[in-house]
């Protein structure tokens, strides 16, 4: 059986404990058997070991204590401490990352869960002290859960974590679609179709159960992520290159009105050339302040700068118009109470 050499570039315990292995898979469980062959393996040039070795385990001690395990472990905390972890959307592979944090920290013996926690910190890529935005911070994000880290198992679990909700996180220019909850269909328009009634702009509505062409949006705000309640979206529609939002007249008699939908004559929600500027509810937490992410459920709402800058929701329903032949299920803008109706799913879409 050939057993691998021992040259102080590979931690003792794994070194013996590897050829253990290899022994019991050739049914010989009686490792003193073994022990002048495998010591033979060791690097006598480089190594020095006692003249007197009558067991695995004082074989271990004796690599232990030799100066090649302190240059061994001085040179994995020197690379623990280089180690940097890559994003996956920059290119980079958390599990390998994972695996290689792991590695270190065993062949430097750093077991201390709090001084693992202070290595894995450094890892993580920090923001620029002179940038001044809201973008994901894998350290910061790692700092608030710290606590609650109490073995190297959990380290991992809270990373993971955090890593699938920075996929999750709906960023500036993503492509979306909005699914209304109560009904399973997806906010849509079609290029060029227009309302019969009020504004004659481009019609909005909940239509297909599957998130086609019609039903993509590019998402647009100022910063690199958006926070629920605080941050202004604009929803563009990707067909037509028009934005989600309210028409509205002006005239002499009246001033400035919005435009009653075709059916329930709540206000009109249309397509037009003009940004939207909507801001952003979670359904359930009203106050929730945390990043937008896809597949939560949320509330859309937007301001009438033309009627005392009141609130009004997005909302569907199974109510229906006609134009022509067709019938568009209705979407609106309201200031009733929120309920069902008004919850829409917002999903990251990955367009290749």
């Amino acid at each position: 059986m050939n057993f691998p050499k021992y040259d102080g570039n590979i931690h003792p315990d794994e070194w013996i404990n590897n050829i253990k292995k290899c022994i019991e898979l050739d049914h010989m469980p009686d490792y003193d058997h073994y022990l002048r062959g495998v010591i033979s393996l060791v690097d006598s040039n480089n190594i020095s070991l006692p003249a007197e070795i009558n067991s695995f385990e004082e074989l271990r001690n004796a690599l232990k204590e030799d100066i090649s395990f302190i240059v061994f472990k001085c040179t994995n905390k020197r690379l623990l401490q280089s180690l940097k972890y890559v994003p996956e959307r920059e290119g980079g592979n958390t599990s390998k990352f994972v695996l290689n944090f792991r590695k270190l920290c065993y062949n430097a013996e750093i077991n201390d869960i709090e001084e693992q926690k202070n290595y894995f910190c450094n890892t993580l890529p920090k923001l620029p002290n002179n940038i001044n935005n809201n973008s994901y911070n894998y350290f910061l994000e790692f700092i608030k859960r710290r606590e609650k880290i109490k073995s190297m198992n959990d380290l991992i679990k809270e990373f993971a974590e955090i890593v699938t909700d920075e996929l999750d996180l709906i960023k500036r220019e993503s492509i979306v679609a909005l699914k209304h909850v109560a009904t399973g269909k997806y906010l849509s328009s079609i290029e060029n179709l227009c309302y019969t009634t009020g504004s004659r702009r481009q019609l909005v509505f909940a239509g297909s159960p599957e998130p086609g062409l019609n039903a993509l949006w590019k998402i647009r705000f100022n910063e690199e992520l958006a926070i629920y309640n605080e941050t202004y979206i604009d929803l563009q529609h990707v067909k037509s290159d028009k934005y989600l939002g309210l028409y509205y007249n002006y005239n002499c008699h009246d001033g400035y009105t919005y435009y009653k939908s075709p059916k329930t004559e709540h206000t009109e929600v249309s397509i037009y050339r003009n940004r939207g500027n909507w801001k952003v509810n979670n359904s359930k937490l009203e106050n929730h302040q945390g990043y937008l992410k896809s597949n939560d459920i949320i509330n859309l709402r937007i301001s009438t700068e033309h009627n005392n800058n009141q609130e009004i929701f997005l909302r569907s329903h199974d109510i229906q118009f006609t134009i022509g032949n067709d019938s568009f299920q209705e979407v609106v803008c309201h200031n009733e109470r929120l309920g069902g109706n008004d919850e829409w799913r917002i999903e990251l879409i990955q367009i290749n």
